[in-house]
C-alpha cells in the first residue's frame, strides 16, 4: 500500500510539472477519480488514474474539433 501511495504521488507530481498548459482535464478528472478511489479506499490511486485519463479525454477532444473533408470531388470532362 505504501509502494502504490508513493508512486501516485510521484506521478502527480510528474503531471503537476508538465505545466498549466499540459493539465487540461486533469484536474477534473483527478477530482472524480480521487472520489471514486476514496469510495474503494484508494484516493490517491484514484485520483492519479482519474488525472491520467481527464488528460487523455481533453487532448482526444481538442484534436477532434478541427472539420474534416472527406467528400470527394467529381470533374466532368466536356
Amino acid at each position: 500500500m505504501r509502494a502504490l501511495t508513493i508512486a501516485s504521488i510521484l506521478a502527480l507530481t510528474a503531471v503537476a510539472g508538465i505545466g498549466q498548459a499540459e493539465a487540461k482535464g486533469c484536474l477534473k478528472g483527478a477530482v472524480v477519480g480521487g472520489v471514486a478511489g476514496h469510495m474503494v479506499g484508494h484516493g490517491a490511486a484514484g485520483a492519479a488514474a482519474g488525472c491520467a485519463i481527464g488528460h487523455h479525454r481533453a487532448n482526444k477532444a481538442s484534436t477532434n474539433t478541427a472539420p474534416t473533408s472527406t467528400g470527394s470531388t467529381t470533374t466532368t470532362s466536356r
